[in-house]
């Protein structure tokens, strides 16, 4: 199945990873690089209230803005963010066959690059979906990126997601999505009584790990996604619908 695996970006970054070497460019380039004109006209303090940030990375992330260059010292992105999702993904020790798999089939949704292929080309950057950054003639990216990143889906054949980003990235493409449109999600939780209970963290966690164990199994098919066992989570077909897997550990 032509399916797209979608994941959320992470506000830390490591500088200039070095391999492997990016192999191709982001697809929507020329949207950022409006997005960069925009962002240098804030002044530090500006930045700091439109990123929700420290002093100091408010500051850090002036200087990249300033001396961005959008073809130049550049990492995969796979390899360039450093949150939890990523460090339980474990990209760093990926064989050949994995990162052959994830440059297909998963897609890094960016409020500053829109949608990346892992191999993507990237700098450090820090500017979430939901930053409220007016641009053009747009109140905030939502509306900036429009269906951009559905349409870059459609023009990659995609007849099915799996959408483990989180909700303020899905929202940048789920509106878009034609009705009866194949969307999977999956819930990583504990059972509480009645209820089951997610926790972000732990939903990070959980997240990098399936994106590790698909590039694994060479995974094509959702139906596969129930024989998912990481980190002590058990599928659950109780709790579980057709299209929204559950998965719970003790």
């Amino acid at each position: 199945m032509q399916w797209r695996i979608l994941i959320s970006p992470a506000k830390k970054m490591r500088d200039h990873s070095d391999f492997p070497a990016p192999c191709s460019q982001p697809v929507l380039l020329h949207k950022t690089e409006t997005l960069l004109q925009r962002l240098r006209t804030f002044s530090p303090q500006h930045l700091q209230q439109l990123l929700g940030c420290n002093a100091d990375i408010a500051a850090l992330n002036y200087d990249r803005f300033q001396k961005m260059q959008l073809d130049r010292q550049l990492s995969s992105a796979i390899l360039a963010y450093d949150g939890i999702q990523y460090q339980y993904m474990a990209p760093q020790v990926f064989e050949d066959r994995h990162f052959i798999y994830i440059q297909k089939y998963l897609r890094i949704l960016s409020g500053f690059y829109g949608i990346l292929r892992p191999l993507d080309g990237i700098c450090s950057y820090r500017l979430e979906m939901q930053a409220p950054l007016a641009v053009e003639n747009h109140p905030n990216l939502y509306s900036f990126w429009g269906n951009a990143l559905w349409q870059q889906l459609q023009a990659e054949q995609c007849e099915a997601l799996l959408d483990l980003s989180s909700a303020e990235y899905s929202k940048a493409v789920r509106p878009y999505l034609p009705s009866g449109f194949p969307r999977y999600t999956c819930i990583f939780g504990q059972q509480l009584g009645q209820k089951i209970i997610e926790k972000g963290v732990y939903v990070k966690m959980a997240r990098g790990e399936m994106v590790r164990w698909l590039a694994e199994q060479n995974c094509t098919d959702p139906l596969q996604l129930k024989n998912f066992n990481r980190l002590g989570y058990c599928y659950s077909a109780r709790h579980s619908t057709s299209d929204t897997f559950v998965f719970i550990k003790p």
